[in-house]
């Protein structure tokens, strides 16, 4: 009987030494993640300059606490909606992690599309592949040697320079990264320190920390753990198929399964593990394993899908099921929490504004003879655009008279506060508590609605 592999979630690559030297990629689905990586380099670079209205699709400025998400604005006053998009976020996670595993590590995650797309081709290119770069690392420092290095290093440097930008339009925005480039930079010196600081950063990660960003930094592997089921699509070697292991010998009987022990596998794994060992909290789902094995089944004259992408119980049982109660709690979960925040995002003002009596204030009689209430009003702008809000008083009649200028005029994100008066006539009082209403307009755009409580003598 086949007997399945541990499958030990916590498991560390078993690695004698590092750096690691995966093999040279190649294969059916190594040429789909091209593709894929192409596809996502593209939308990370030209995503902080598209626009919506005069404003980013997204930043993420989180040294001011002011995001947009996909032209939706969340500012420093919103710290509700940020923490409902990014409970939504991390619900999503669960459930797609349930269901697909840790695909998204493999595909989409920047750190492994830069890490397997840009610098290791890079570094093939430059050093060549796995057993040349062994050797050059172990042979004494020639010209050809010092030329290599030196050549790889600027070209890590420049792209984590340049990956340092980019995370600056994300954060500050295009605007700031433009006249940071066009102005002197001692008008800009903490934005071109922290380029400066996170191109080291960068380079550290890409040049030395490598996988073990994935395998040591990064918490998703280990939420794995909690998260995977029996059910979920991970990249799996069937050992139904593959195990007892053995060497193919020519002219012989095979009684052994279809793993010849070739280590292909262990060989082009960025991370240096072995996927015969079951699900590993260090597997990034890359696929480098799949094209790896295939071709040495080809060679062969196997089957391929030998390792794959699958669930464990179709490997034992041979029954797939992807959508299960845990994913359909999930999914329920996931459609509450995004209809709260459609919602909450369509029904949402751009100004949120608080009237309130003056502290210690009474009501005053005016000569002729309207009461008169003192208010203190705070404006916050909830949009990254200048707003100019005018305060109007829609019941009862009556007039407001401001603390200075009655033209308002708020930053993006920005707010202001004041004092107002409100007279009403004695003939619109009826009774000693009043409630007023009144509504904060842009231009002839009615933005919110306000009540408040007016006091007045008594009969």
């Amino acid at each position: 009987m086949n007997t399945a592999p541990t499958t030990n979630i916590n498991r560390q690559p078993k690695s004698e030494t590092r750096p690691l030297y995966p093999q040279r990629p190649s294969g059916k689905w190594h040429n789909r993640r091209v593709v894929f990586s192409i596809i996502v380099l593209t939308l990370l670079f030209i995503t902080p300059f598209l626009r919506i209205g005069g404003q980013p699709l997204v930043l993420l400025n989180v040294l001011e606490r002011k995001f947009i998400i996909f032209g939706i604005f969340i500012g420093p006053q919103d710290y509700w909606l940020f923490g409902l998009t990014m409970l939504s976020f991390f619900v999503f996670i669960v459930l797609f992690t349930t269901v697909f595993g840790r695909l998204w590590c493999g595909w989409a995650c920047p750190q492994t599309v830069f890490m397997e797309m840009v610098f290791r081709k890079i570094e093939y290119a430059i050093e060549g592949d796995a057993g040349k770069q062994k050797l050059l690392d172990k042979a004494r420092w020639t010209s050809e040697k010092i030329l290599k290095k030196t050549f790889k290093n600027a070209v890590f440097i420049l792209i984590s320079f340049v990956i340092a930008n980019l995370l600056l339009a994300y954060v500050v925005g295009t605007d700031a990264l433009f006249q940071l480039i066009s102005e002197p930079l001692a008008e800009h010196a903490p934005l071109f320190t922290g380029i400066v600081l996170f191109t080291g950063v960068f380079y550290f990660n890409f040049a030395w920390l490598r996988e073990q960003a994935c395998t040591v930094v990064c918490p998703y592997g280990r939420l794995q753990s909690v998260l995977l089921d029996r059910n979920s699509i991970n990249v799996a070697y069937d050992y139904e198929r593959g195990e007892p292991r053995g060497k193919l010998h020519k002219d012989q009987l095979r009684t052994e399964g279809d793993c010849i022990s070739c280590f292909q596998c262990v060989a082009v794994c960025p991370t240096g593990i072995d996927i015969r060992n079951g699900t590993q909290m260090e597997c990034v789902n890359c696929t480098a394993c799949i094209d790896a094995c295939d071709h040495i089944m080809e060679k062969v004259g196997f089957e391929k899908g030998l390792i794959r992408y699958t669930s464990e119980n179709v490997i034992a049982k041979k029954t797939a099921r992807l959508l299960t109660p845990r994913t359909w709690g999930y999914a329920a979960v996931l459609l509450l929490l995004w209809s709260a925040l459609g919602f909450i995002v369509a029904t949402r003002n751009d100004t949120q504004t608080t009237l309130f009596r003056a502290p210690g204030s009474r009501y005053i009689e005016q000569a002729d003879g309207s009461i008169g209430n003192l208010y203190t009003f705070k404006i916050f702008n909830k949009t990254n655009r200048i707003v100019s809000p005018d305060i109007r008083l829609d019941t009862p009649k009556g007039r407001l008279i401001f603390a200075g200028s009655s033209h308002l005029t708020l930053d993006a994100a920005g707010l202001t506060e004041g004092t107002v008066l409100i007279l009403i006539p004695k003939s619109e009082l009826k009774k000693r508590k009043t409630a007023l209403k009144l509504s904060v307009y842009q231009r002839n755009q009615k933005l919110e609605e306000i009540e408040t409580t007016f006091i007045a003598p008594e009969e």
